[in-house]
């Protein structure tokens, strides 16, 4: 790791965790991180970070200005919660009953509070500007908190020339980070079906239009799109997450409710998926003289890197965990709102390893009883920091390059 960049780090590893474990302590859900902001405005003023806030509601951002002027650079941390009971019993477990961190947003935003430290220390050597975000409602998709602070005027002073963000992976040990060039994460698409039958006694379902004989065929024939519809090369899955309807065993339903999920890669794939997905919902219902009403909601986009930003990401890393820190990781299919930045700015989104020292032990994210390995975040810390030296390095020689004539 850069000496300069480690000196630093020590500094503020101490509040690195302590913000995180009370963070964690007292989480708050999407678009109620009033809390949350608070503690964020306080420690950037103790940092003697410069903010603007309000943005979609709770958002913050922190904004360094380095000695030398140069281009612009911003890191993003989500800072929202998850309505899960946790099951954990560390002295730092949540306090507040069916909200936990189970997602490690409580780690990012303490990771970038640290990293803001450490950047704001070294701007006497810094070409540019780096701006700190501070996103609220990640977890609601699939409108998210990306989107609203960018209508909010975010980056409407400053604007980025590169965005990063960076989450933690339980999948990686620590030491460890996940980069790729391109696809990082998948596309999620959420759908809410009521199917209306006609019920009746048991006895008679001559008489009736069952919901559930229905639904049944239709959570098999939907499963078919990604079997016979899509090519079998190309990422996809539709899942059917929650079904709900009946009232009794001696009465048939007349009403089913499903709702699900389908996550992509391409566009040109979920076009496909989902034309397919109202052709078949619609004609299943046809056939079993039944009528449905379908929901349907364009989520998050694609998480894809830019592989010029993604490469030097990887570059940062080595320096900082040394030459085998990025092994090579598959994309996945789980969805990030950070998309929605990666869709106006070139940039990139890290995974961070995270894993117990017992990895038998871990649990995924989302799950009541996730933990992460704390020995990660000043790790991360120093990520973040060397990251946006390396990429404001990079941006000043290429405007240098621009600049000359032969």
């Amino acid at each position: 790791m850069d000496i300069n960049i480690q000196t630093h780090i020590l500094q503020v590893e101490n509040d690195i965790i302590e913000i995180r474990r009370h963070l964690h302590q007292y989480p708050e859900l999407s678009n109620n991180e009033w809390n949350t902001s608070q503690l964020i405005m306080e420690t950037l003023q103790k940092y003697d970070i410069p903010f603007e806030n309000g943005f979609a509601k709770t958002g913050i951002l922190g904004i360094i200005h380095g000695h030398y002027p140069g281009k612009t650079v911003a890191l993003r941390a989500d800072m929202d919660a998850l309505p899960i009971v946790e099951q954990n019993s560390c002295s730092f477990a949540s306090k507040h009953h069916g909200i936990m961190h189970a997602c490690g947003h409580d780690a990012h935003t303490a990771m970038l509070l640290g990293a803001g430290y450490v950047l704001n220390n070294l701007k006497e050597h810094i070409h540019g500007t780096i701006l700190l975000v501070f996103q609220p409602a990640e977890e609601d998709a699939p409108i998210g908190g990306a989107q609203a602070m960018l209508e909010d005027g975010v980056f409407a002073t400053y604007t980025p020339d590169v965005i990063y963000g960076q989450h933690v992976w339980p999948e990686l040990p620590v030491g460890k980070v996940g980069i790729r060039n391109r696809e990082m994460m998948g596309a999620s698409d959420r759908f809410h079906i009521t199917i209306h039958g006609n019920g009746g006694h048991a006895s008679m379902p001559h008489e009736t239009s069952d919901a559930i004989v229905t639904a049944a065929y239709l959570i098999t024939n939907l499963q078919s799109i990604v079997s016979r519809n899509v090519d079998p090369m190309e990422a996809s899955v539709i899942t059917i997450a929650k079904i709900e309807g009946g009232y009794a065993p001696n009465v048939i339903a007349d009403k089913v409710i499903l709702e699900g999920s389908i996550r992509t890669y391409k566009q040109s794939i979920k076009n496909r998926i989902k034309e397919r997905f109202f052709i078949i919902t619609n004609q299943v219902a046809e056939m079993y003289e039944a009528r449905v009403e379908i929901e349907y909601q364009d989520g998050y986009p694609p998480t894809v890197n830019t592989p010029k930003w993604a490469s030097l990401a990887r570059k940062s890393a080595r320096k900082i965990m040394g030459p085998d820190a990025a092994p090579e990781v598959k994309p996945a299919l789980t969805a990030e709102d950070f998309s929605r930045f990666l869709n106006r700015y070139p940039g990139a989104l890290i995974w961070l390893g995270t894993q117990l020292d017992d990895p038998t032990a871990q649990k995924p994210l989302h799950d009541p009883l996730f933990k992460l390995n704390e020995q990660a975040l000043p790790l991360g810390s120093a990520l973040l920091t060397q990251i946006a030296i390396d990429t404001l390095h990079e941006l000043k020689k290429d405007e240098n390059n621009d600049s000359c004539f032969y």
